[in-house]
């Protein structure tokens, strides 16, 4: 070892400065601003868009930036369900296929003892907590879990979107009513498609998937044509009330 040490200074070596400490301070105390993303924000979807026409196109955007989270609850205990419907608004529905929908957001049926809740993540995050100590004082068996950061929607309408996703699925998109929503594979992706109204559809899908199935649904949409829609300024609608405000650059302490 000693030997080593000679020739190492022989060669001029010197021992490392404590340079880059310094610079990982210097970084540390910078003020870092997370930013808040859609995963497809890098196509430039509101440049794209313009005014909906009922000229037989496909029209579809993505619903950027929406807060998504996932209820597990024992489907038999009844305070699950009145807790639930107290704090969001919306009542957990009980039957497969159905959801629930209402100025605080849309509440999907999973599984019967699980629900995706959509509404916006500001709201999310006093309604998380809140249904984690009420689930904790009524011991219910339950939990409410944040999941915003995994998932986006892709808002497809126009006259023919049925059709285009007909392509994609095996599911008989046809029977599917106004405040109805199905889990499904659209291509090799899983998706929930909810019809929240007779106008359009909301396809959920992860986050690592919204380049593919974006993608998939424009080249579907191909023989039809297809155009970027501008969204809806709805403030009485369920889902679209609850878009975040800048919807593609927002920092994460302003407007999540």
């Amino acid at each position: 070892m000693c030997g080593g040490r000679a020739i190492a200074r022989r060669r001029g070596w010197r021992p490392r400065s404590s340079s880059t400490r310094k610079e990982s301070v210097s970084m540390s105390e910078s003020t870092f601003k997370p930013v808040l993303e859609s995963p497809l924000r890098h196509l430039d979807l509101p440049e794209a868009a313009e005014a909906r026409r009922a000229d037989g196109r496909v029209w579809g955007n993505e619903a950027p930036n929406l807060g998504y989270a996932l209820l597990r609850g024992d489907g038999a205990e009844a305070g699950f369900f009145e807790l639930t419907a107290r704090i969001t608004g919306l009542e957990p529905p009980r039957r497969p296929k159905t959801l629930s929908q209402g100025e605080g957001g849309a509440l999907l049926w999973l599984s019967p003892d699980e629900w995706l809740l959509i509404s916006r993540r500001q709201r999310l995050a006093g309604w998380l907590p809140a249904l984690e100590r009420g689930f904790a004082e009524q011991r219910l068996f339950a939990q409410a879990l944040d999941v915003s950061g995994g998932f986006t929607a892709v808002y497809l309408c126009g006259e023919p979107h049925l059709a285009v996703l007909r392509h994609l699925g095996g599911y008989d998109f046809e029977a599917l009513r106004p405040g109805q929503g199905v889990g499904t594979l659209l291509g090799k992706a899983a998706v929930q498609v909810l019809r929240l109204d007779g106008d359009g559809v909301f396809v959920v899908c992860r986050r690592s998937f919204a380049d593919y199935v974006w993608l998939l649904l424009r080249r579907a949409a191909r023989p039809y044509g297809f155009a970027v829609c501008e969204l809806p300024a709805d403030a009485g609608h369920p889902l679209w009330a609850q878009l975040a405000r800048p919807a593609s650059a927002a920092v994460l302490s302003e407007s999540s």
